[in-house]
């Protein structure tokens, strides 16, 4: 396992049950989803353990008795995932891993029904060392975000901190450009110019950090651009972030 793979001590492997419930912050999520990007034995293990969760979560939700809880909260730091094989056998893998995966998703959705809080993975109020710049601009005191919503149920939302002077978009459910173009982000400066600031991944699910300094931007633009995008907008945007000065 690389260092890459560590968070401050934590195996980032164990947060797809974590993730796999939408019980992440915002840092824990960037970070891991970066990792998801290119570790496909974690993916598989997220889609698993949402089936599981998505069973389990069909029944009434029912208070437990107190001491139930005091086991759960005692125990759910001590369940980790298995981290992928180096080599061959992922089928057998994963299902020697089931029943520990069922565990997890059954300790989250619990937790989720009771009101408690997902543990993090680290102590104390320290945000861990070495931040991506996605982390460092959610993790920034003067981070504010826009959010529009799309007419397919689609959303992005912009997040901006004008003390690190970046911007970032974060999308659920995005529809892929049409064959042949690419969505492409433009920062507004306060004169009213359109500067090119990056092609969005063709990903419903993803968070970009916008090209270019975003420390006086008055808004943040997405356009449908040929493959490879353009120096400057070549038609009206499909949405248009206003952000605060």
């Amino acid at each position: 396992m690389s260092d890459h793979d560590q968070t401050h001590g934590w195996d980032v492997h164990a947060l797809s049950g974590a993730y796999a419930v939408d019980a992440l912050d915002d840092l824990e999520r960037v970070r891991f989803e970066a990792h998801l990007a290119q570790c496909a034995e974690c993916r598989d293990e997220v889609d698993s353990l949402r089936e599981a969760a998505a069973v389990l979560g069909t029944g009434d939700l029912v208070e437990p008795p107190a001491a139930v809880r005091d086991q759960v909260l005692a125990g759910i730091a001590r369940i980790r995932p298995l981290p992928p094989q180096p080599t061959g056998g992922t089928v057998a893998a994963l299902r020697r891993r089931t029943p520990l995966l069922l565990a997890v998703a059954a300790a989250v959705v619990l937790l989720l029904g009771v009101g408690v809080a997902w543990l993090q993975p680290w102590d104390g109020d320290d945000a861990p060392p070495q931040l991506t710049a996605a982390e460092r601009i959610l993790a920034a005191a003067d981070a504010s975000t826009v959010e529009k919503s799309f007419p397919d149920g689609s959303t992005a939302t912009i997040v901006i901190s004008r003390s690190e002077g970046r911007a970032l978009i974060r999308t659920t459910d995005m529809a892929s450009a049409p064959d042949g173009k690419a969505y492409e982000l433009w920062l507004q400066t306060p004169a009213g110019v359109m500067v090119p600031a990056g092609l969005m991944p063709d990903d419903p699910d993803t968070t970009y950090v916008l090209d270019g300094d975003a420390s006086e931007a008055t808004g943040v633009g997405i356009t449908v651009e040929p493959d490879g995008g353009s120096p400057q907008p070549t038609s009206d945007p499909i949405a248009l972030f206003p952000l605060d000065s």
